[in-house]
């Protein structure tokens, strides 16, 4: 059973219910109907981004999430961290507030810089530990391109091993650019070698990540969770 009920949808937030219905097919697909999890979003904010949130592609893939939240989470909130070169912000979208949020989130941020991925993971594993969750993370973590420091941002993978949350990672962008190497290569490092569990999934959204339907866009954020979830069980990670 969802964590919040499709009446609940209809009322706070009659524009995701599609997205809300859809999400609930995936999940039902990949053998998640029933699960609790808290669900993050960590967008990017470096300066090649700045198509994206023109023209619409970071606002829809914030709803897409939060539709699949409302399953995973009974709050009705997705806790987001925008990054940069630094944390330009963390907040949250909600199922009640969800339209033209992201908008009004970037109209307050500053300039536009470059790409730290291991100050946006440091963000999330904060939020997570402070919020006290006995639940396991998903963390959606989109980007269009690698990171200025591969190396913190391996460790920081490795070390977040040893706690409930699974990144998700999205690229937005030219599939076939040298720019997503790195993603594949976090996604692939070896376990137990590097870390306790495999703990991360890539895939790209090619260059207009509208195009990709609401359907495929689940079942590809869903496709490693459920081998997590039954790894982490197994070391003792998540309950």
């Amino acid at each position: 059973m969802a964590a919040i009920s499709l009446s609940k949808v209809e009322e706070t937030a009659p524009g995701l219910v599609s997205l809300y219905k859809t999400a609930g097919a995936s999940l039902t697909k990949h053998g998640l109907d029933g699960q609790r999890a808290a669900v993050y979003l960590v967008v990017d904010y470096s300066g090649s981004m700045k198509p994206y949130y023109k023209d619409g592609s970071v606002q829809a893939l914030a709803d897409r999430v939060l539709g699949l939240s409302a399953h995973f989470d009974d709050d009705g909130t997705v806790p987001v961290v925008f990054f940069s070169t630094d944390i330009d912000a963390v907040t949250d979208i909600a199922l009640a507030d969800h339209r033209g949020r992201v908008e009004r989130i970037v109209a307050e941020l500053g300039h536009m810089g470059k790409t730290s991925y291991h100050l946006a993971m440091d963000a999330v594993i904060d939020h997570y530990l402070d919020s006290g969750s006995r639940d396991p993370a998903l963390v959606v973590f989109q980007t269009d391109g690698g990171p200025i420091n591969k190396l913190a941002a391996e460790r920081y993978l490795c070390k977040a091993a040893r706690l409930p949350l699974f990144w998700q990672f999205i690229g937005f962008g030219d599939p076939d650019s040298k720019q997503f190497d790195f993603l594949r290569k976090l996604d692939e490092l070896a376990v137990p070698g590097k870390r306790v569990v495999d703990n991360a999934g890539f895939f790209h959204a090619g260059k207009d990540p509208r195009q990709v339907s609401d359907g495929e866009l689940y079942d590809r954020l869903l496709g490693e969770f459920p081998a997590w979830l039954a790894a982490a069980r197994r070391q003792g990670i998540v309950a």
